[in-house]
């Protein structure tokens, strides 16, 4: 049986699990393969690092909401909708 993704680069599979690693949900197997291929793999490295950054920045967002000017307000939900 053929790989699914054998056109893709052997990260691209690991990179999928990326975020469920940063969120503690891969199995300790899975968690050891991924450990031991960013030893070696500078970009996966950084696509982690990267993520993890922008998961740390959405996390310390605040919850209230921001208040666009009103044009700009206009403009985007004249985009949004297509109008």
């Amino acid at each position: 049986m053929p790989k699914l993704h054998a056109n893709l680069p052997p990260c691209y599979d690991l990179a999928r699990q990326l975020s469920a690693y940063l969120d503690g949900e891969l199995p300790a197997d899975l968690c050891h393969d991924l450990e031991a291929h960013l030893g070696g793999c500078p970009d996966c490295r950084v696509v982690l690092d990267t993520l993890g950054r922008t998961v740390q920045i959405v996390h310390a967002l605040s919850d209230t909401p921001v208040s666009l000017p009103a044009d700009v307000e206009a403009r985007l939900l004249s985009r949004l909708t297509g109008a």
